[in-house]
């Protein structure tokens, strides 16, 4: 249980009037929280909770909160007790940032996960950095956000250096797409639509510009409107040009109506994606007619990893209502990589978290190292995941299976 200020109250009766009479109280620190001498250190995450992408941001939740439990229950940092307190973002910027201010009040927090979308990690970031307060993503892939607004002119700088996430990023993920479907699926002509936010734009436009350069041909490019499910007019547009496959920078609220009607337009290709759409929720909206598109997700498939199978099985037995989804894995490292960080600081400082702890913690994430859910976790110079392994999916028989497995050939 979360520890706050307990004020005993003493109930004095007097003549016509009840009097209470403050006894004793508390302090709210990150001193001993209690009688058992432990502190507690709060892990906030912020994640769409509610709303169109609520199913991605509820795995990323409770698996952060499987990580947190585990930490508990083995006594992983000795003194220590840890909390998940998350909040909502329903994927809008505006409540990302409010969310993360929340985090900065709260001085028991000590390092943030999340969030899903890369715009709302935008958003987040200044607020959070300002205070020293790590933030570790699962799920944000826009370059920019680790590597600067010029990284794609070959200058690269980052921006905030408590910023840090456990995916790979979109400057290999749309790259990889293409490579895959020029080289191996022989599709030559594509026609690229998006959704003009931070993460779709970006991963459409870093597909784009390999596709070219492997020789492809850009059948014709469209902006879509993702809260208007009517894209008929796009889609007699893709049936018209000629184009073998789609490729659509965006999630699976507007993905999987797209896909559908696309197919009923009559031009029978595949809508390929990345991790944005990578949920069974797509499966569920895009219908029969999506059977045969392809998604890319990063890493590998958690099924076939070896340092996987305990999370999975700890998941199950953790009775979550909801599946843990593309970014579980990637979660649950990055609310690890944030407790291993913990530990370093606390173990390097006689046992007890020091007065200046969310700066040691941010500056600790920065060097850890283990084998976590997803692999080997790391972060690079800029805050990146070490892990650069994508894998390729295909819609096939009403669920997801994997094709291949790699990383960018440069």
């Amino acid at each position: 249980m979360r520890h706050r200020s307990l004020l005993i109250l003493t109930a004095v009766l007097t003549t016509g009037a009840l009097t209470l009479t403050a006894c004793g109280s508390r302090d709210d620190s990150n001193g001993d929280s209690g009688n058992d001498g432990n502190q507690t250190v709060v892990i906030g995450l912020d994640a769409p909770l509610t709303g169109d992408l609520s199913a991605l941001g509820l795995g990323i939740k409770n698996s952060a909160d499987l990580a947190v439990k585990q930490a508990n229950a083995k006594k992983y940092v000795e003194g220590i007790t840890f909390e998940l307190q998350a909040l909502d973002d329903q994927a809008q910027p505006s409540s990302g940032q409010q969310n993360a201010s929340k985090f900065v009040a709260d001085k028991e927090v000590l390092g943030t996960v999340g969030p899903l979308n890369s715009s709302v990690g935008e958003s987040m970031q200044k607020v959070l950095a300002d205070a020293n307060l790590v933030q570790v993503s699962p799920a944000n892939t826009s370059p920019s956000l680790t590597q600067g607004q010029k990284w794609n002119e070959g200058t690269k700088e980052r921006p905030f250096a408590s910023y840090f996430r456990t995916s790979t990023t979109d400057a290999v993920q749309g790259p990889f797409a293409a490579q895959y479907l020029f080289n191996d699926a022989k599709k030559k002509k594509v026609f690229v639509i998006d959704d003009k936010k931070t993460y779709g734009a970006g991963l459409a436009g870093t597909f784009k510009a390999e596709f070219e350069k492997l020789g492809g041909t850009i059948a014709g490019t469209e902006h879509i409107d993702p809260e208007t499910k009517d894209f008929s007019s796009v889609a007699t547009k893709v049936k018209s040009s000629g184009a073998d496959v789609v490729y659509y920078g965006g999630e699976y609220p507007a993905a999987g109506p797209l896909s559908k009607q696309i197919k009923k337009a009559g031009a029978k290709i595949p809508l390929v994606g990345g991790d944005g759409i990578f949920s069974g929720e797509y499966i569920k909206l895009s219908g029969a007619e999506g059977e045969g598109d392809l998604a890319t997700s990063v890493g590998a498939p958690i099924d076939t990893l070896p340092s996987a199978k305990e999370f999975v099985a700890n998941y199950e037995k953790g009775g979550y209502k909801e599946p843990f989804e593309a970014y579980g894995g990637y979660s649950y490292d990055a609310a690890w990589s944030i407790i291993e960080a913990v530990k370093a600081v606390v173990e390097a400082n006689d046992g007890k978290l020091p007065s200046d702890a969310r700066a040691k913690v941010a500056e600790a994430v920065g060097k850890v190292d283990f084998e976590g859910v997803t692999g080997k976790v790391s972060f690079d110079e800029f805050g990146d995941t070490t892990n650069k392994q994508l894998t390729v999916y295909e819609y096939k028989d009403g669920d997801w299976a994997a094709v291949k497995s790699g990383t960018l050939t440069s």
